[in-house]
């Protein structure tokens, strides 16, 4: 194993010991209701993308009666998860286009290897890396570690990649992912940069990669010393 997936593995790891090992529902492997919820989560939090997602599902019976369904209509719908009309038209053009292929569901993408599936999935409008990759993570259980805002900034401060933009970290990354680590690494990242390491002010002080980190403007004004936990998080591994 080379040096860089030693370091990600001891990067995983640490986030273990610190955040615990993520809970994780039973994947779906043929259901669309990853994709649809992962379109929902697109620029909005948890809770909004939720109730979005739980408004859409108990008004629609089954997905295939979206292709009849006027978008406007799925629009007030999901309303509380933001950028309604963007999501409406890409979930309606989702739905019909996979009635054309006669296969209102992920069969088509599974029998894939990782980078061919998320080719084929990017084909939708509304669809981008990031939602693809979710899918193969949740929904087929695939060892791919999907990158939102929080994993990017997260992975680069680190200095496990060095890249400008979410979609070109995901594919340095998933080069050179370990086996097995992708939901654990992937949850927990986003975990630390919503904590722990923020945009702004990061609270490096408590944080338990502090002797991994290659970050050159850590901050530590919340706490001059790191916590007993966190040193002893650092140590033990």
């Amino acid at each position: 194993m080379n040096e860089t997936k030693k370091n990600i593995n001891k990067v995983n790891r640490l986030l273990i010991k610190h955040f615990g090992i993520p809970e994780r529902q039973k994947p779906l492997p043929y259901s669309i209701d990853t994709l649809i919820a992962t379109i929902l989560s697109q620029n909005t939090n948890d809770n909004n993308s939720y109730r979005a997602y739980k408004n859409l599902k108990s008004h629609i019976g089954q997905w295939e009666e979206i292709k009849f369904v006027k978008r406007s209509s799925i629009e007030k719908l999901i309303r509380i998860g933001g950028l309604a009309k963007q999501k409406s038209a890409a979930i309606k053009n989702l739905i019909t286009s996979l009635i054309d292929k006669n296969d209102i569901n992920l069969r088509f993408i599974n029998e894939l290897d990782n980078y061919s599936a998320i080719d084929q999935l990017i084909k939708f409008d509304g669809v981008g890396v990031k939602t693809a990759s979710c899918v193969l993570l949740f929904a087929l259980d695939r060892n791919v570690c999907p990158v939102d805002t929080h994993v990017h900034r997260t992975i680069n401060r680190i200095g496990i990649v060095n890249e400008k933009t979410p979609d070109k970290t995901f594919n340095a990354l998933n080069k050179i992912l370990p086996d097995g680590i992708a939901h654990s690494f992937h949850t927990n990242l986003i975990r630390l940069g919503r904590e722990i390491c923020k945009p702004k002010k990061p609270v490096c002080s408590v944080c338990p990669l502090i002797k991994n980190c290659q970050y050159s403007d850590k901050n530590f004004e919340a706490n001059t010393k790191l916590s007993n936990k966190s040193f002893m998080l650092l140590d033990n591994v």
